[in-house]
């Protein structure tokens, strides 16, 4: 009895931490079923987020996300496979300086030990910014990894017709 009770204030501390909270410019698009489980189905995620120091620059994440009882309470490790791609949308504009690679993306992947982190690059002589995302353990990580990259360039003007989506 004592046992579960620490184990629940420990999930509750962490789940209340900063690194298990989501990201602000984090967006849930969708998900897809992959294995169906009365318990909770196994997906694959899709999610969106904005560089934070770059304007203009939308990164997409898929991930898979494991089902069952334990993943349904946010004790499962997810696996490490995450795809990557960065687009600009918009016109590029920097809100603080560059450093030459810092993280601009974290989200657990576990209850404690793995993180999926993201982060940025920047390659000069093309003028291109360059994203990938790893997947870190406090003990070993991954070497399953995704790059996405965004040549900086002049955002066309003009209006352009958006879909309809029903």
């Amino acid at each position: 009895m004592k046992i579960s009770v620490i184990c629940i204030l420990l999930f509750l501390s962490f789940a209340a931490s900063p690194a298990f909270a989501q990201n602000k410019s984090e967006r849930f698009l969708g998900d897809i079923t992959t294995t169906f489980r009365l318990t909770g189905s196994d997906k694959i995620r899709i999610e969106a987020f904005d560089d934070p120091k770059v304007t203009g620059v939308t990164c997409f994440t898929s991930m898979a996300v494991t089902g069952g009882i334990s993943g349904t309470l946010g004790l499962a490790e997810d696996t490490s496979d995450v795809s990557l791609s960065c687009r600009q949308t918009g016109p590029i504009s920097f809100k603080a300086p560059l450093k030459k690679n810092e993280d601009i993306f974290e989200k657990s992947r576990s209850l404690v030990f793995k993180t999926l982190k993201v982060e940025r690059f920047y390659d000069a002589p093309t003028n291109t910014l360059v994203y990938v995302s790893s997947s870190r353990k406090v003990i070993e990580g991954s070497p399953k990894n995704s790059i996405g990259t965004v040549t900086i360039m002049p955002w066309p003007t003009g209006d352009i017709e958006k879909p309809v989506i029903k």
